[in-house]
């Protein structure tokens, strides 16, 4: 009878240690996935930030496009302005 007991403990100790390990990778599993629904909402979040800042840049080198025309068109009616100076000058 005490042989039957010693053989039971013994039989169920790899079962308990299975148990554990099942246990743990349970929580393994777990953590994994809650990291990847974090790093999914963080990847998201990025995402819009990026396309909000392409959109910013886009804004920005159109705005740039037009100062450069303004700076040209600027140029050009300094140099009419400065001819019809030296026109009203020699009069």
């Amino acid at each position: 009878m005490a042989k039957q007991a010693a053989v039971r403990s013994v039989d169920l100790d790899p079962i308990d240690r299975l148990e554990e390990k099942v246990a743990l990778l349970v929580n393994v599993v777990t953590r994994l996935r809650t990291e990847q629904a974090r790093a999914a909402e963080e990847n998201t979040r990025l995402t819009h930030e990026l396309d909000a800042l392409r959109a910013r840049l886009a804004d920005v080198q159109g705005v740039n496009t037009e100062l450069d025309a303004l700076r040209h068109e600027r140029e050009a009616i300094r140099q009419r302005v400065a001819e019809m100076l030296s026109h009203l000058e020699a009069l």
